[in-house]
């Protein structure tokens, strides 16, 4: 018998278990580059702050019996102590709340949060366990969009296509190793990102890819601020480079690649839409400047003629452009995306085996791979009656709306500036209607984490009447909670996983008890199904074993059409492991539109690259035009706020941990400063401010102030400052919006502006603040201990 397995978002380890305890995590023999995160797996079965019982808010509880709302000045979730309670307790009042919020104010009420990442299997998914449930019983409010790239995922299909089909279809590292000359990163290509795939991670195959292509000598440009965003041993090229200022580079290699006669003037015209447009542009024929190596060299920090060569020798051969999906997560972060597809336009070799265009290399594990793409059938969610829906990231401003009057809510979102609530939203085009929302219901996911100024956030997060939470932990997502019911983890429970592009179907088996009287999430929900009356169609008379024997029958149908042949159901337990055959050929991006683009015209208006967009044009919109443009960010270094806050920070995704889970976890603690999140900082900066390695500092700007542990490196450029997210939310007045959060976490001090009035992403990118030595005992971290308990 194998030694069984584990699949996580961040890898597949062999898990050692003696007497029903989990005593050993090693890395699967055959990864090349594993994850340290999964260290932290041992201490998910009996630390501290495993949730073990289902709990209320002491506060809630009593609105709940004297049948009385309160008022949102009255709430302070978060600041309160919990009352654990019986599951049938739990199910009843759970059940009870939806019930009523439904009657009284119609299914467009209650909001499901469940937001990605919260499961490696495919049956234990709690989003879709989550929208089959409340799809039977009338529906639910939706959200739209991701945190991770909401601002190319709204863009894109008016220039390229689909965000989400491309993902998977990336030139495999192979055809770049074989026939590239030169990949120009903006943003980097930083490996600690490729350590996790959303469904699991099999083997680590990226950083191994981009090693295979320089080994090739294929040449390697990293433009980031921060050095540490492309592996040493990749002998990158670093160009350090204002953040929020890559459009403005890109613009001006596209000026130099028209004016010195480089530009492929026959790609633009027979694969694209608009490029005479998008031309006029770079040379100033709007009215504007010339958007050339000279106009941009201010604004990037970058020489001139630094500039002007790197774009001659992007057209002497097989060259890549790739953009991070962190660069759109900023002010107007549209157009970095939209100047990656103009400039790989220009350079005229998208769909070329050694050039083109990459949109997210070094962002997850998947992009480049040249595995099958094949993937399990997913739990059927069915069809949400309610036509509701809200961008992921404008959560705040469809919380405070929450049950205001009629008079207090404003006629519409002003675009670009969400400033308060309002009845309306300007998204993609058109004008959304806010619904009245009274109840939360969230299950995966953690807002307290991903979401930008958490202290806007504590405020409106007390306006919702109920908030009922699936959760593992005690983290600031829990503690903020009405209702908390806790979940197993994917050790403590069966089910198989799979994700695009790792190549391999794993079972999952259940290899020890969950703690305390922690639930699977269909059990839960099976629990409240039974309450509404629709317990057999929720279930259809399956139990888990039944449900991933259901999904791997479809998953051999769906197999065969496709040329995966599938063994038996009891085979993949056997064995654990079923490895995928990989593709005869690997992948290369848009290789069928360049054969023939009448054929395989692509999913844009024109069929073509459209490099002007006549639908965009139509929207009229102020802060996202037609085409490619550079836009000054609100937040950034050559900003008049930079007087006041001279530091540009970087918060981007953690080396030790996955987002915030398991930040508990040994991988992620041992890599604390002074018990808080490590922030980088110039020793320039550092110096100015009289701050070492190891000083407790503290990071403020007018949204909030945070505390974190000083490290001082020149692989950050002077002016920029890194705090990576996920450092679980520690305010040392808990429920209290302002306080001080004493454990580093960025969304204290990042803005909840959109990107722009299209996608209503979030741009936590453009974010200015200051720092200070903290003088004095620092308070202590208490966010890995649980809540009162009574």
């Amino acid at each position: 018998m194998p030694v069984p397995l584990s699949l996580s978002h961040w890898g597949t380890y062999d898990i050692d278990v003696q007497d029903g305890r989990l005593v050993g995590v090693r890395a699967l023999p055959g990864d090349p580059d594993p994850s340290p995160i999964g260290e932290s797996l041992l201490d998910t079965p009996d630390h501290p702050v495993r949730i073990r019982k289902p709990a209320a808010r002491k506060g809630w509880l009593s609105e709940v019996e004297s049948g009385r709302r309160g008022r949102r000045g009255d709430r302070r979730r978060g600041g309160e102590p919990f009352v654990e309670l019986s599951w049938e307790t739990a199910l009843d009042l759970a059940a009870a709340e939806l019930d009523r919020v439904r009657r009284e104010h119609g299914n467009e009420a209650i909001y499901a949060g469940s937001y990605g990442w919260g499961s490696a299997g495919r049956f234990h998914n709690p989003q879709t366990q989550l929208y089959r449930l409340l799809n039977l019983i009338g529906g639910f409010t939706a959200g739209a969009n991701s945190y991770s790239y909401a601002a190319a995922e709204v863009i894109l299909p008016y220039l390229l296509g689909d965000f989400r089909q491309m993902l998977g279809n990336h030139t495999a590292f192979e055809q770049l190793a074989a026939h590239g000359r030169l990949l120009v990163a903006f943003g980097g290509l930083p490996s600690k990102n490729q350590q996790v795939e959303n469904g699991g991670t099999f083997r680590h195959l990226a950083p191994e890819g981009l090693r295979a292509m320089r080994e090739a000598g294929v040449d390697i440009v990293a433009v980031s601020p921060l050095r540490s965003d492309v592996d040493g041993e990749l002998d990158a090229e670093w160009w350090p480079i204002r953040p929020g200022t890559d459009v403005a580079l890109m613009l001006a290699l596209g000026h130099t690649l028209v004016v010195e006669g480089l530009a492929d003037r026959p790609f633009l015209e027979r694969y694209c839409y608009g490029a005479e447009r998008f031309i006029a542009y770079l040379l100033g024929e709007d009215g504007g400047p010339a958007r050339s190596a000279q106009w941009a060299a201010p604004i990037c920090g970058v020489e001139e003629e630094r500039i002007l060569a790197l774009a001659r020798r992007m057209a002497a051969g097989p060259t890549l452009v790739t953009a991070a999906w962190a660069l759109q997560r900023a002010d107007h972060g549209e157009q970095a995306y939209s100047a990656v597809v103009a400039l790989a336009a220009l350079l005229g070799q998208i769909g070329t085996a050694g050039g083109g265009l990459g949109l997210g290399y070094g962002s997850v594990n998947r992009v480049g791979s040249a595995e099958n793409a094949f993937t399990l059938a997913r739990l059927p969610v069915g069809v949400n009656p309610v036509a509701t829906f809200i961008p992921v990231a404008r959560l705040t401003e469809l919380l405070e709306r929450s049950g205001l009057p009629e008079a207090a809510l404003r006629r519409a979102a002003a675009p670009g500036d969400p400033g308060g609530p309002g009845e309306t939203l300007a998204y993609d085009g058109s004008m959304i209607m806010l619904p009245d929302v009274r109840l939360v219901y969230w299950a995966g996911g953690n807002p307290f984490h991903h979401h930008q100024n958490l202290n806007r956030l504590i405020g409106a997060w007390q306006q919702p009447e109920t908030v009922i939470v699936h959760e593992q932990a005690w983290n600031a997502l829990a503690r903020h909670a009405d209702l908390v019911l806790p979940v197993t983890t994917t050790l403590e429970r069966d089910d198989i996983g799979t994700s695009p592009l790792i190549g391999a179907l794993i079972a999952m088996p259940r290899l020890i008890d969950p703690p305390g009287e922690a639930r699977d999430d269909s059990a839960i929900r099976a629990g409240w199904a039974v309450r509404f009356g629709v317990a057999a169609r929720y279930t259809e008379g399956l139990d888990t074993d039944g449900w991933l024997r259901r999904i791997w029958e479809e998953s051999t149908v769906r197999g065969r059409a496709t040329g995966v042949d599938l063994p038996p159901y009891e085979e993949l337990w056997e064995k654990q492991v079923i490895e995928l055959p990989r593709p005869k050929e690997p992948r290369v991006m848009l290789d069928g539109f360049r054969a023939d683009p009448d054929a395989n015209r692509l999913p844009t208006p024109s069929g073509r690259i459209e490099l002007w967009s006549e639908q965009l044009a139509t929207f009229d919109l102020e802060d996202c035009p037609a085409h490619a443009a550079w836009f000054e960010p609100v937040e950034w270094l050559g900003s008049p706020l930079a007087e006041r806050f001279p530091l540009h920070l970087v918060s981007h995704q953690p080396a030790h941990r996955l987002h915030s889970q398991l930040d508990y976890g040994r991988a992620s603690r041992s890599r604390k400063v002074a018990d808080r999140e490590p922030v980088r900082m110039h020793p320039h900066d550092a110096g100015e401010r009289g701050i070492r390695s190891g000083d407790v500092v503290r990071l403020f700007n007018d949204r909030g102030a945070t505390l974190a542990g000083a490290v001082v490196t020149d692989a950050v450029m002077p002016g920029v400052i890194v705090l990576a997210t996920g450092a679980w939310y520690d305010p040392l007045e808990p429920g209290v919006a302002g306080s001080l959060d004493v454990h580093g976490n960025p969304n204290v001090l990042t803005s909840d502006r959109p990107a722009s009035s299209l996608s209503q992403g979030p741009a936590p990118g453009s974010c200015l603040v200051q720092v200070e030595r903290w003088e004095g005992e620092a308070p202590p971290v208490r966010c890995f201990e649980p809540p009162v308990l009574e």
